[in-house]
């Protein structure tokens, strides 16, 4: 698979508009997708708000399982960053961020109230692209505020949506200029963080399907019908025969085969996978 990398020219002036911003707010949310956690970090990220308090939101934890959702809590807890996992269609883990979110600024709320000034507290929303920053923004806020969708750069400007205690400033998605690690990068492109247009597709459900077929080989063979694993191309013929994806003259179709499998990863329909 070809070297995966994406930084459009938008990105740039996103970090910038966040640099600017940042004299305006109390504190930070980086929404990470709880199927990378680690991947989704983007570091250049971390470097711009060391000043701030920062709460690392591990989201879509629906779609996997309890313990993987505890195990990369405590890895960030451990490493000194207040993190919290939650599902943003889940009302219990989003008024348990809520809490959290009080939890960690309590200390300027404290020297506010000392002072004599009550006002809300501004957070900045921050993150890679789709790890679902304006879903966690509107389950906050009890309703749709701000334009979501399940691909990467829905998000393009700075939106502010002002509740009763809290005021949070949604931001395009950024990914860092570069990786070095490409594993952290194809994991992104799985859960959709990068333009599907540059991708190809054929690749990815290639890789994916790798990886799968290792991690969770169960769940592969209960998704699609199959009795046995064999190497990545013959899963991929597999599921084209399984699936009917086939051409005229029987030859297989792997793109229906690759977009469907992609697809199914993405809802949840193969079932609860930790890629990290």
């Amino acid at each position: 698979m070809k070297h995966l990398q994406w930084f459009p020219g938008h990105m740039t002036a996103a970090m910038r508009m966040m640099e600017e911003n940042l004299k305006a707010v109390d504190g930070v949310i980086i929404v990470l997708d709880g199927r990378a956690p680690f991947s989704s970090v983007n570091r250049k990220l971390d470097g711009l708000f060391k000043d701030k308090k920062v709460l690392y939101v591990l989201n879509k934890c629906d779609l996997i399982e309890k313990k993987d959702a505890n195990f990369a809590v405590a890895r960030f807890r451990e490493e000194g960053k207040a993190a919290i996992a939650v599902s943003a269609l889940d009302k219990r883990t989003v008024d348990a961020l809520y809490d959290a979110i009080f939890t960690l600024l309590s200390d300027k709320i404290e020297r506010n109230k000392a002072k004599g000034v009550f006002r809300p507290m501004r957070i900045m929303v921050a993150g890679i692209p789709n790890t679902g920053k304006s879903t966690v923004i509107n389950a906050l806020s009890g309703g749709k505020k701000t334009q979501t969708g399940n691909k990467a750069g829905v998000t393009r400007g700075k939106q502010w949506v002002r509740l009763k205690e809290l005021e949070l400033l949604d931001t395009p998605g950024t990914m860092p200029p570069a990786f070095d690690d490409q594993s952290g990068a194809k994991h992104l492109a799985y859960i959709g963080s990068m333009n599907d247009a540059n991708i190809d597709f054929n690749d990815l459900a290639f890789e994916l399907l790798t990886e799968l077929s290792v991690k969770y080989p169960e769940l592969l063979k209960a998704r699609y019908g199959l009795e046995n694993l064999g190497e990545p191309l013959e899963i991929m013929n597999a599921v084209c025969i399984r699936r009917g994806f086939l051409l005229k003259g029987g030859e297989f179709d792997y793109d229906r085969m690759s977009a469907a499998v992609i697809d199914d990863f993405r809802k949840g329909r193969i079932g609860k996978i930790f890629l990290d």
